[in-house]
């Protein structure tokens, strides 16, 4: 009978152990490198990855060096964040550590082995310990059920932290090529305004032009040369800003080649019913708000009892040996830790925690409401950006070109003067410039969508230029 109770005891141990080692929560970089793969696979094309060997490194570089051989184009760039940049890399890395950390919530902590030796007169004790939370034990689920979640929001939040960088690449690889592509046209505006003001300064000399025309041309000149110092700035700025974002080095810097020109406006816009098919209740930001709260109540049921007492259980074995005698004796036995809510309550820790539930369910519903209103206004910036460059693409910009033509011709015939010639040149700098910059406007307003669409909502302030200053401005 003792046999059999031994062994049912030594099966039920077993079984306990069995259940403590699978119960326990885990997880691994690849997962966590899968899931940002899976979820945000317009983003990262499927190839994000961590180096973690010098031979992992040593591809990427070769990777980057490949990219870095041609023209980037914008999605070349991402490619090119993804395998070169130490900040995506960083977001990796510390998404592992979370994730490892929140898994670490679910598993039972290590059972305390304890040794004591006593000497008294001719008598010796040993006496040998093994304690372990008991309550660790029983809310072994609950916390297995914390941990999950918690997994879960570290991962939501590195596919958001890396949807938040690659829109950033994008924007900033729009904001380098357009502002090439703006010092291009201030270099062409400087050397004709350039050519005004010396022609001006020759008619006044002969008697062709007063002193308020010649004036005027050189104000246009200094200008020009003032918006050509910023554009040159503006293509340092926004180029050292990509160079940052995509992790380059000082080699890698100089080797980075751009277009020079943004591409061309797509065909068609696309679509509200589209964008809205496209942004499901998948988006990111609901999805993380929900985990939070999820999180919230299973650690607030978790922690209500913890917030009361604790209890540790410890089995004993005391040996006692008499060296006068030559006896041995050996005592076993249990003992339980409670401890006594003498003092604290734990009604504080209680408040803190309704609190954080309740603080969690409110952002949950704060980001459900907003979520719709959110991708409403990027679309709305995305379809206006579209709307005024393809405006300027098909009506200002050829207006302008047939205007230019005609004076041109006129001016040719002798039919109008070399002044009427240069203000109408004024003129079609402030529609050029306007061009330029709502079609760099689409561009960004169209990364801010594609975040948007996931549930990372951008900033989509537009900023278009218009050219009625410049109208207004130029004299006849």
């Amino acid at each position: 009978m003792m046999r059999l109770r031994a062994t049912h005891a030594k099966l039920a141990l077993s079984a306990l152990g069995l259940a403590v080692l699978t119960g326990c929560a885990s997880v691994s970089l690849e997962q966590n490198i899968g899931r940002v793969n899976e979820e945000a696979g317009s983003f990262t094309d499927g190839k994000l990855a961590l180096a973690r060997t010098q031979e992992e490194r040593d591809q990427r570089a070769q990777a980057a060096q490949t990219l870095l051989a041609e023209t980037l184009n914008q999605k070349d760039a991402v490619q090119l964040a993804l395998v070169n940049s130490p900040s995506l890399q960083t977001l990796l890395a510390q998404g592992w550590g979370e994730s490892a950390d929140a898994a670490q919530v679910g598993r039972i902590a290590n059972p305390i082995f304890s040794f004591e030796r006593m000497t008294a007169g001719t008598e010796l004790d040993l006496g040998r310990a093994l304690s372990f939370g008991l309550l660790d034990l029983l809310t072994l689920p609950s916390r297995y059920g914390v941990a999950t979640r918690r997994i879960e929001q570290s991962q939501l939040r590195l596919t958001s932290d890396v949807v938040d960088q690659v829109t950033r690449v994008r924007q900033a690889w729009v904001r380098a090529v357009a502002a090439q592509q703006s010092l291009q046209y201030a270099k062409q505006v400087y050397d004709s305004a350039e050519a005004g003001a010396e022609l001006a300064k020759r008619m006044q000399s002969v008697g062709n032009f007063n002193r308020i025309t010649r004036a005027r041309e050189q104000a246009f000149y200094a200008d020009a040369a003032t918006r050509l110092s910023t554009a040159q700035h503006q293509v340092t700025a926004s180029r050292e800003e990509l160079v940052r974002l995509l992790g380059l080095d000082e080699s890698q810097a100089q080797a980075l080649k751009l277009p020079e020109r943004l591409p061309d406006l797509p065909k068609q816009a696309l679509d509200p019913q589209a964008v809205g098919s496209l942004a499901t209740k998948a988006r990111l930001d609901i999805r993380l708000a929900q985990t939070a709260l999820d999180g919230a109540a299973k650690a607030q049921g978790l922690n209500m009892v913890s917030s009361f007492t604790d209890i540790e259980l410890t089995g004993r074995r005391n040996t006692t040996f008499d060296n006068a005698e030559g006896t041995r004796s050996t005592a076993r036995g249990w003992e339980i830790d409670v401890r006594l809510p003498l003092f604290d309550w734990g009604g504080m820790q209680r408040d803190a925690m309704n609190a954080r539930t309740l603080a969690a369910a409110n952002q949950l519903e704060g980001t459900v409401r907003s979520a719709g209103s959110s991708l409403r206004e990027s679309y709305s910036a995305y379809r206006t950006a579209y709307d005024v460059a393809r405006h300027y693409r098909d009506e200002v910009v050829p207006v302008r070109k047939v205007i230019a033509e005609e004076n041109q011709l006129r001016y040719n015939g002798m039919l109008i003067s070399a002044f009427e010639l240069l203000a109408d040149a004024r003129d079609q700098v402030g529609a050029v410039t306007a061009a330029l910059d709502s079609q760099q406007q689409f561009w960004l307003a169209d990364a801010a969508l594609q975040a948007s669409v996931i549930g990372r909502p951008t900033n989509t302030t537009l900023s278009v230029t218009t050219s009625a200053s410049s109208d207004a401005g130029a004299g006849h």
